[in-house]
């Protein structure tokens, strides 16, 4: 691919002001030249030309916030000029792997006053004696040459100035080109535009509806419960009552018909007494005409 398309692509429908990493690795430049790169691109904090085929950096735009540039694995040989006049802010340059032969090709970089840090791996250059040493010489701004200091002291992996870019702010690019469809993150867009106000004030209050209107919810349901076991314990009175009531009535029905029962048999008693009365009387009746018939057969 070549690098117009790739940075078509690395585009994504952004404007060239909104991007400030721009990663064109491995695609091909004709004619060995910088191609499809503007100085609409203002506000580019990070730019990575790993093996692209340079070999001259003169059709760099100018790009006043760029404080980090990848060139490693190229096959730049010199006229670096354009370095100092393009990029008045490069914090940190990599031309590892590249055709540097001298520390005189190396002298453009002094007008580069805020460059901290300098890779040269796999160049030539490293092989002279010295070279550590003729190279702090020449660019006494710098801080790092190689990831390590003039007293051999590591370069941190989590120095700001080194990386050139911030950690946050490469945290943030990377969660805008993984979500294309966001348009805030934090608060802010992809330019560093703050959100309108109007949104945080509507996620507010629609934050504050829900909890109410959960808390409605909870009291709502707090008092149906409370309904319910009102109801539940009049319900139970009412059962005792009722069944209360019931009992009485069978108890009452019950003495009525014991009460019923004992008439009927005082009348029954007093029915028989009155038939043995009229037996008794009917048999001593006869007893006696016997008795009449009996003196007039002596007669």
């Amino acid at each position: 691919m070549d690098m117009k398309k790739r940075i078509h692509l690395e585009l994504r429908n952004r404007t060239p002001a909104a991007v400030r990493e721009l990663v064109l690795d491995n695609c091909k430049s004709d004619d060995g030249k910088i191609e499809g790169l503007t100085d609409e691109f203002v506000n580019l904090e990070f730019l990575s030309l790993i093996n692209v085929g340079l070999i001259s950096v003169s059709n760099l735009p100018k790009l006043p916030k760029l404080k980090k540039l990848e060139l490693s694995d190229n096959r730049i040989s010199g006229c670096l000029d354009m370095l100092a006049e393009k990029l008045p802010n490069l914090t940190h340059l990599n031309l590892s792997g590249n055709k540097l032969k001298d520390i005189s090709t190396l002298e453009p970089l002094k007008k580069l006053e805020c460059l901290k840090s300098l890779d040269l791996f796999n160049c030539e250059v490293t092989n002279l004696n010295d070279y550590r040493e003729s190279v702090f010489k020449l660019l006494p701004q710098l801080t790092y040459l190689d990831g390590y200091d003039r007293e051999d002291r590591e370069a941190p992996d989590s120095d700001a100035e080194v990386d050139g870019v911030d950690e946050e702010e490469d945290d943030e690019e990377s969660v805008f080109k993984l979500l294309p469809q966001l348009t805030y993150l934090d608060g802010y867009d992809r330019e560093d535009r703050e959100a309108p106000d109007s949104d945080a004030e509507v996620d507010g209050v629609d934050e504050e509806e829900d909890d109410e209107e959960g808390e409605d919810e909870e009291d709502e349901e707090d008092e149906d419960g409370e309904e319910e076991e009102f109801d539940d314990e009049e319900d139970e009175d009412e059962d005792e009552d009722v069944e209360g009531e019931e009992d009485e009535d069978e108890v009452s029905g019950e003495e009525e018909e014991f009460g019923h029962d004992g008439e009927v048999d005082e009348d029954e008693d007093d029915e028989d007494e009155d038939e043995d009365e009229e037996e008794e009387e009917s048999g001593k009746g006869e007893k006696r005409k016997r008795e009449t018939d009996d003196e007039g057969e002596d007669d």
